[in-house]
């Protein structure tokens, strides 16, 4: 059985929208899992820690036969493939993989809460979001464009 998981990417060090291009056909190399559809990439200040350059974002669709702890792994590695330090919270990064959604699951344990708790108050996730999945409800029925339409989404440019 397979699901669609949505990830959210980002980096602002070094050649951050080459890393997040590459880490989005990294997605495609882990154990039964295929990338079906990524967003395009997206300019936006950070967010937390403000002494730190501007971020690429952007958010990728994959169909996957793996669980979703076992996906998570899957990132945290791709993560640390492109050197990710986990210096303080909201610290420039090479790069940043979340799980934001996997399939309609919701969970919350000491590694992974699903949804993503703050994707719905983040412009660099859901416009990339919205992009390449329009349509998606979301576990708790809303429909997602519906949230866009009515956000007022400042400091992001699509590239």
């Amino acid at each position: 059985m397979s699901t669609i998981a949505y990830i959210g990417l980002g980096a602002n060090l070094g050649e951050a929208a080459e890393t997040v291009a590459a880490a989005m056909l990294r997605l495609d190399q882990l154990p039964a899992t295929r990338l079906l559809a990524s967003s395009s990439l997206y300019g936006s200040a950070p967010v937390g820690y403000l002494d730190q350059p501007d971020f690429i974002n952007a958010v990728a669709a994959v169909e996957t036969g793996l669980e979703p702890h076992a996906l998570l792994d899957g990132l945290l590695a791709i993560e640390q493939h492109f050197g990710r330090l986990r210096s303080f919270r909201n610290a420039p990064r090479t790069l940043d993989m979340d799980l934001l959604l996997f399939g309609v699951l919701q969970c919350h344990d000491e590694r992974l809460t699903l949804p993503h708790p703050r994707m719905l108050e983040r412009a660099f996730v859901l416009l990339p979001l919205a992009e390449i999945a329009a349509e998606l409800r979301l576990p708790d029925g809303r429909r997602l464009s519906e949230l866009v339409a009515a956000g007022e989404w400042t400091g992001i440019k699509r590239l």
